[in-house]
């Protein structure tokens, strides 16, 4: 009789530990990061801290009986839902004997499965290199298996890891460069798009809110939809009708997230800076999702920290069918958001609505921006999508 042999890959287990800091935290959002990224949660532990200690972040008992439990249930993996120092990092892996991700990571390793383009790869990779940068002696034998080739010879009395540490500044510095290139040429697709006199409405707002979804109802775009955290990292940009015989752009934004790492703000800036050149912002939140307070904070700041909480805003709650459902926390919601309007992306539902208030707004704050395309302008249009569809979806 032939022998079967099982060829699937062992699906991952994690240790979760979120720090407690404010009240109704669930620690939520790392339990759909780490899901995220593929791995399956062994345990998740939420805890309070009395004592910080330099050493791991909390109280050193906490930590020992945190780093015994991981390795009782035989986690492969701890996650830690904050951002400890690169020797705290360490400390971590040391008592538990297994291999510890922050939050940083864990969102650039999920940024890194997501990029598709040229522009997108770029800036997770720099963002990684960043973040990798000062935790050498942490990755120092993931660092060892990933060098391709040799990069040039050692000085004499030159460490293998301050080699790595040059070589790794090196590569941020060409990958900056070709980012700015990239981000010219963004400018100039930009630029043209300007000359057309269109307005512009960028659609903003926390990650799996149902930006793309928005996008697609409104386009027909053809944009990536999943049930998944950051489906979209590209800054997509399409011609619309807001009412009959009238033209506007519609940019899909990469959705954002509380704490977003620093490093993949900058990596990330000039996709971002698609919603600080709108002339009309659409913020889409989650209407069924019990956490809509936190998600509309982090959306308002990140924007604030891009210098584009004065561009006039639409709020929209999305994902109105799930009331049908009879969930009692989304009709909350939408009673704490009066005054918002309410659509379905999925159904369709308040789309014609969501027009008229573009329309309206756009025309207030741009008047005679709203016009027709002539025949010559429309294949000017089509050019400069073809133009830009190569590297960056536009």
């Amino acid at each position: 009789m032939q022998k079967q042999y099982v060829t699937e890959e062992k699906t991952r287990m994690a240790f979760l530990v979120t720090i407690l800091e404010s009240k109704g935290e669930s620690g939520r959002e790392i339990r759909g990061l780490t899901e995220s990224l593929g791995l399956q949660i062994a345990n998740h532990e939420l805890i309070h801290v009395r004592e910080k200690n330099a050493k791991f972040g909390i109280g050193t008992g906490k930590a020992a009986e945190l780093a015994e439990k991981a390795v009782a249930i035989k986690a492969d993996c701890m996650i830690l839902d904050w951002n400890p120092s690169p020797s705290q990092q360490r400390n971590w892996e040391e008592i538990s004997g297994i291999p510890v991700l922050d939050r940083q990571e864990v969102i650039i390793r999920i940024f890194a499965e997501r990029a598709k383009t040229r522009e997108a790869a770029l800036q997770v990779k720099l963002a990684e290199l960043s973040y990798l940068l000062p935790r050498l002696t942490h990755k120092y034998i993931d660092l060892s298996r990933q060098r391709g080739g040799r990069y040039g010879t050692r000085g004499s009395g030159e460490t293998r890891l301050e080699t790595d540490r040059r070589e790794i500044e090196k590569r941020i510095h060409t990958l900056e460069k070709e980012l700015k290139q990239v981000a010219m040429q963004r400018q100039v697709r930009r630029q043209q798009r300007e000359r057309f006199g269109l307005p512009v409405c960028a659609i903003v707002g926390y990650t799996n809110s149902g930006k793309s979804s928005l996008m697609n109802a409104l386009t027909g775009a053809g944009v990536l939809v999943e049930d998944k955290l950051f489906a979209t990292l590209d800054a997509t940009t399409r011609r619309f009708e807001p009412e009959p015989g009238t033209q506007a752009l519609l940019t899909d934004t990469v959705g954002f997230i509380r704490n977003l790492p620093h490093s993949l703000i900058k990596a990330f800036r000039s996709t971002l800076e698609e919603a600080t050149r709108a002339d009309l912002l659409i913020h889409v939140l989650d209407a069924s999702d019990p956490e809509i307070d936190s998600f509309y904070e982090t959306t308002l700041s990140v924007l604030r920290e891009l210098g584009a909480e004065e561009i006039p805003t639409i709020t929209v709650l999305n994902k109105i069918d799930r009331l049908a459902q009879g969930e009692a926390q989304a009709e909350n919601n939408l009673s704490r958001f009066q005054g918002e309007l309410a659509i379905s992306a999925l159904k369709g539902t308040g789309l014609d609505e969501l027009k008229k208030q573009i329309v309206a707004i756009l025309k207030e704050h741009h008047e005679g921006s709203l016009r027709p395309l002539g025949s010559a302008e429309v294949q000017q249009e089509r050019n400069l999508r073809s133009l830009g569809s190569a590297e960056v979806p536009q």
